[in-house]
């Protein structure tokens, strides 16, 4: 996943975020169900979609998947203290935990922890094995373990009302 490093919420008007928050709710929509749903012309509405991805705010598509259907009924949260933190040593950090399969998502975070990681694990033994390759990586002076008994998802991310001019 890549950050846009610039805000273009004065470049969206109500049709960009309408199209936005329907595709983050069924990414597989076709642009006539689209268009529709957003009531523009399809025309007008594939126009639209292909700018958001020009511009960096619509990044990619994927299927999501229920960890526990696959097997993975154990996830957690990892909270990683670096030794000391330095940047030499973010790079192969960042490497080395997106190369594990149980990966979910890796934050670089501020505060006591330096990064958060949620894994998705088959059992508590892999759970296990997993942190223990943690800390066995010299640049990690902790890890703390937080299960997770259940997750929710957030709604759809689109600019807050009022962040974006409004175009007619």
């Amino acid at each position: 996943m890549s950050t846009h490093d610039g805000d273009v919420t004065d470049l969206l008007d109500s049709v960009d975020v309408a199209i936005l928050r329907e595709l983050q709710l069924d990414g597989r929509l076709t642009n006539k169900v689209l268009a529709a749903r957003v009531g523009v012309a399809p025309s007008t509405c594939l126009d639209r979609t292909a700018r958001l991805h020009r511009l960096g705010v619509i990044t990619g598509y994927h299927a999501a998947v229920s960890p526990a259907a696959i097997g993975n009924g154990v996830q957690a949260l990892l909270a990683i203290q670096f030794q000391a933190h330095s940047l030499p040593l973010v790079d192969p950090f960042v490497d080395f935990v997106l190369g594990l399969p149980e990966v979910r998502s890796l934050l670089h975070v501020t505060g006591g922890d330096d990064f958060l990681v949620q894994v998705s694990c088959k059992n508590t033994a892999d759970l296990q094995r997993l942190v223990l390759s943690f800390t066995a990586r010299r640049e990690v002076g902790r890890v703390q373990t937080h299960l997770v008994f259940e997750s929710w998802e957030g709604g759809p991310q689109v600019p807050l009302p009022g962040s974006g001019r409004r175009r007619g």
